[in-house]
């Protein structure tokens, strides 16, 4: 441990000697040392092998999903690239660009682009998801608050949000709906039946449809020269996905209606919270405490999906229904909380199945892991993502490979190929949130749960470096080698970008005694989990909410 300790000594030396040089326009970097070698190799390995997925499509060097898969796609690259601002500003920035670059004069998006010879080739034949408004909404913060880029950013979402109300509510009634099953990115998933994996037009598909279509032509919606008609086709599927997509498109334009004071914000507000009633109304089981999709009869379809947490990471849910699928579904061992957790679907369910590769029947996958921390956090359920962040940084320290799914009943590694890019930016991720240092909009997150080991982590940004270091029982956080603050391990500590303290947020799975010194601050309280103060007058915390945490930590 002295020599372990002493080397995380040295590092920091160093750091501080090199820090005179980085706060250069534009320059980005991380630094991250422990005392624990298993998680220092797993931070090295993903470090380095996230390198492995940037690419150079045509003029836009951007960051490919790997393991593989050697395209850029609508579900993971925007996502993905905001993670990755805290490490290179130009790939970040592409890797929403390229999306926003490409899009149709109707609005639509293109669910994957591939990178050809002499081109790149959009493809629009299915949506693929849709993560992509809000990390690029705080993707505008790490680029300087970019004005240009903000309004390419509005008009994107905007014209994308009228696509989807004139062409994906088939029926009228008010829920969006998904058409194929990579619509949603839930490749080979059970549920989706015999529908198509893609579909190309602005009508949803029938049956008669494929009765009609040669072996050649089949095999370009299902990859198979056959079609069985009495096979159970529930699309189009009345879905809790789309509804998200929308919303999230509206929550984000009033954001961005707010920045650029264009008088919106209330309007667009307004519009969000129609979806976010209907998603409850209609697709939402106030028995059951979780979204249900519905099939193309508009009846509900009878099979538990990890899909309420994306809605969560949309921020389509109101607290009240993100706390009940958490104690309820998420945390239930026989559904969601699998030795290795989040199953995309329950664990229990008849349509689970626990397939490897590239399945969303049954096996949890990386890009689950990577939704779970904006999901969690946007509904202050943060002890459970610290449990669920440590179970995954532990599962991948024992093999350093990144793959795409994971076994639920066994601490084991599959088959599938290495490099896999959602699951190495889940890790690092995860150690910025556990022991590290966030920043968006405007506000750094200073955050070290409290587990016995000592940490460096460093983050340069915008001609600043922000450094927490472990010093004796507290943790010292400093800007451009200024010491603003020190806490106590066991919370998060939110400042503005001087420093001055916003929040204080209990992320540990225990209450804890912590103490916060700054200049004119001095604070002794002991923080629950889930809980979260805000500075109120006179330098006093006052609460700001609290969130049940029901799962206690072994």
């Amino acid at each position: 441990m002295i020599l372990v300790l002493c080397t995380i000594s040295c590092v920091q030396t160093e750091s501080k000697k090199q820090m005179q040089d980085l706060p250069q326009e534009g320059l980005v970097q991380v630094q991250f040392r422990t005392s624990d070698p298993r998680l220092q190799a797993l931070y090295d390995s993903a470090e380095s092998k996230s390198k492995w997925n940037i690419s150079q499509f045509q003029d836009y060097k951007v960051l490919v999903e790997g393991g593989g898969y050697q395209h850029v796609w609508l579900e993971t690259q925007p996502m993905g690239g905001y993670m990755y601002a805290k490490r290179n500003l130009e790939i970040a920035g592409n890797n929403i660009k390229i999306f926003m670059d490409h899009q149709r004069e109707d609005g639509r998006l293109p669910g994957m682009i591939s990178n050809a010879p002499d081109s790149l080739v959009p493809r629009y034949e299915w949506f693929q998801g849709y993560f992509f408004p809000m990390p690029a909404f705080e993707m505008y913060f790490w680029l300087n608050k970019d004005r240009e880029y903000l309004t390419q950013l509005y008009n994107t979402l905007q014209d994308f949000d009228a696509y989807l109300w004139k062409t994906r509510d088939s029926d009228n009634n008010g829920c969006l709906e998904s058409w194929c099953s990579w619509d949603t990115g839930e490749d080979h998933s059970i549920r989706y039946g015999g529908s198509p994996n893609l579909w190309p037009y602005d009508y949803p598909p029938t049956k008669e449809f494929f009765s009609d279509l040669s072996p050649e032509e089949l095999k370009y919606y299902f990859r198979q020269n056959s079609f069985d008609p009495a096979a159970y086709m529930p699309v189009p599927i009345e879905s809790m996905d789309f509804m998200s997509f929308s919303y999230a498109n509206r929550d984000v334009l009033a954001r961005i209606s707010k920045e650029l004071n264009n008088d919106k914000e209330a309007y667009w507000q307004h519009k969000a919270i129609e979806v976010q009633r209907k998603l409850k109304e209609y697709l939402w089981d106030e028995e059951k405490l979780a979204c249900y999709d519905r099939d193309a009869s508009n009846k509900q379809m009878d099979v538990l999906l990890h899909n309420s947490l994306r809605c969560m990471y949309f921020g389509s849910f109101d607290q009240q229904m993100a706390d009940d699928f958490v104690r309820v579904h998420l945390l239930n061992p026989d559904e969601f909380w699998t030795p290795v957790p989040l199953p995309s679907i329950a664990a229990n369910d008849a349509l689970f199945r626990n397939i490897a590769g590239n399945n969303w029947s049954g096996q949890p996958q990386g890009l689950t892991y990577q939704r779970s921390i904006r999901a969690l956090e946007n509904y202050g359920h943060y002890a459970e993502l610290t449990l669920l962040g440590e179970k995954f940084l532990d599962l991948l320290t024992d093999s350093l490979k990144f793959t795409q799914q994971f076994h639920p009943f066994e601490k084991i590694i599959n088959n599938s190929s290495d490099g896999y890019g959602p699951t190495i930016l889940a890790s690092l991720e995860f150690i910025s949130r556990l022991y590290g240092i966030h920043y968006t909009q405007d506000k750094i997150y200073w955050s070290a749960i409290d587990r016995d080991k000592q940490i460096y982590y460093q983050q340069a940004w915008n001609k600043q470096v922000f450094e927490m270091e472990e010093v004796g029982d507290s943790m010292n956080c400093y800007i451009n080698k200024e010491k603003v603050f020190s806490m106590s391990k066991g919370v998060r500590v939110v400042t503005d970008l001087e420093g001055k303290i916003v929040e204080v947020i209990g992320i540990d799975t225990r209450p804890k005694k912590v103490r916060i010194q700054g200049e004119n601050v001095d604070l002794s309280l002991v923080v629950a989990p889930n809980s979260q103060y805000r500075m109120g007058e006179n330098n006093k915390l006052e609460i700001l909410k609290s969130v049940e945490f029901s799962l206690k930590p072994l």
